[in-house]
């Protein structure tokens, strides 16, 4: 009997170890990108901003970005004006994991401009988060994510790409890229300042989707030089 058992439990372990595997790795490649992220307390960072709504023209900016950890986000345009993306506590990927509070879930492989990348779905625990799933294609080779779909409560999906170079050893992008549905998207009302410099915006039409661009480049990082709270008020 002892025999027959023997090969029964060594296979009911291999079974175990085959379906906890591919998890505990995907747990592995978020902990190397969290580790990165983390290094990053705070950034000043000089950037250009451009918006590509159909339904609403607004002019290229030159803007300030500040962040602070874990989650304190600001964009400010030259004549003051303070615009936060919805979402934009996400423009530094490192908010979604100031905890650990999510279960990563992996979602197999794909390729991007080139780049091999793990697909990697984080699954939040706490039923009050705003976001409901992301999904992150992530370059292990250098721990950094090259895009993410987020699908939240407020702001319904939207996509972000990054592109690096410099400052990539800290997880900071040159670049990037949001592209959202402006049928379920929220613009950020410090856009409608803009309006009153050209044409009052058009009502989007209900009838079908939309598609929406919102890019940033990043120059100039400082890097963990401190930020005053009052930045973000």
């Amino acid at each position: 009997m002892q025999t027959i058992l023997k090969p029964l439990a060594l296979t009911g372990a291999l079974i175990l170890a085959a379906f906890f595997s591919p998890a505990q790795e995907a747990d592995a490649v978020i902990k190397k990108v969290k580790d990165k992220l983390a290094t990053v307390k705070d950034y000043q960072a000089d950037g250009i901003m451009k918006t590509d709504v159909s339904f609403i023209k607004i002019p290229e900016s030159k803007v300030v970005i500040y962040y602070k950890h874990p989650d304190k986000f600001r964009v400010k345009k030259q004549d003051g004006i303070a615009i936060v993306p919805k979402g934009g506590s996400n423009v530094n990927l490192g908010s979604l994991f100031v905890n650990d509070n999510y279960t990563a879930v992996p979602a197999g492989k794909n390729t991007l401009a080139g780049v091999a990348v793990s697909v990697i779905k984080l699954l939040p625990l706490d039923e009050k988060s705003d976001v409901v799933v992301a999904t992150l294609y992530i370059d292990e080779t250098q721990s950094l994510i090259r895009k993410a779909v987020i699908t939240s409560r407020s702001g319904g999906t939207y996509e972000m790409e990054m592109t690096y170079g410099k400052y990539s050893n800290w997880g900071l992008p040159d670049k990037v890229v949001f592209s959202f549905n402006t049928k379920d998207y929220k613009l950020p009302k410090g856009l409608a300042f803009d309006y009153d410099m050209g044409e009052k915006p058009q009502a989007a039409s209900t009838d079908k989707e939309q598609k929406g661009k919102l890019e940033i480049s990043y120059s100039n990082y400082a890097v963990n030089k401190g930020i005053a709270d009052s930045v973000f008020k």
